[in-house]
């Protein structure tokens, strides 16, 4: 065998070896891509998880946020003031959820039910009210979201899902 047979040989193998590594590249970027959208989706339940956990642990907050999103004037100026500190997390929450779509990294049928979710809150009176005062505390890109947003033809939140009266709103 010449040299000129033993070097095409071995660019040969070297060039299978730079395929094979390539292919497995891609595999593992693909399967750290699949990990980042699932730790994103992850990270944005948690998110809203740790917002709205008090209302279903502390049942002075859980009525708060139920009066607060249905009637804002049932709230005096203290309960008021907290209504405005939860409505705060709970949008920005929102809006993290938000990025992770927008970014690509939150499957398109995850996203549906956190819009749909969205639909139906940013119609609530109390936390649209909170909305049109603070909304320049969010993104502009959040924002536009939020005025294209449509409303739902029946609101469902958890200030109305079983109705005043059993809801213990009034």
């Amino acid at each position: 065998m010449n040299w000129e047979a033993i070097n095409a040989i071995a660019q040969l193998v070297s060039s299978i070896g730079v395929i094979v590594s390539l292919l497995y590249l891609a595999v593992q970027v693909h399967r750290s891509t699949r990990i980042t959208k699932l730790a994103a989706q992850d990270a944005a339940t948690t998110a809203l998880r740790d917002v709205t956990r008090p209302f279903a642990e502390n049942a002075e907050v859980g009525l708060l946020w139920r009066k607060g999103l249905e009637d804002i004037n049932t709230l005096g100026p203290d309960e008021k003031a907290r209504f405005f500190h939860v409505a705060f997390q709970f949008l920005k929450a929102m809006e993290t959820i938000h990025f992770h779509y927008i970014y690509g990294v939150m499957e398109e049928q995850v996203w549906r039910g956190w819009r749909n979710l969205y639909r139906h809150y940013l119609d609530a009176p109390g936390l649209n009210y909170y909305w049109q005062l603070r909304h320049n505390l969010f993104s502009d890109r959040f924002q536009e979201f939020v005025s294209a947003l449509e409303k739902p033809e029946q609101r469902l939140t958890v200030g109305n899902l079983l109705g005043e009266e059993e809801a213990g709103v009034r």
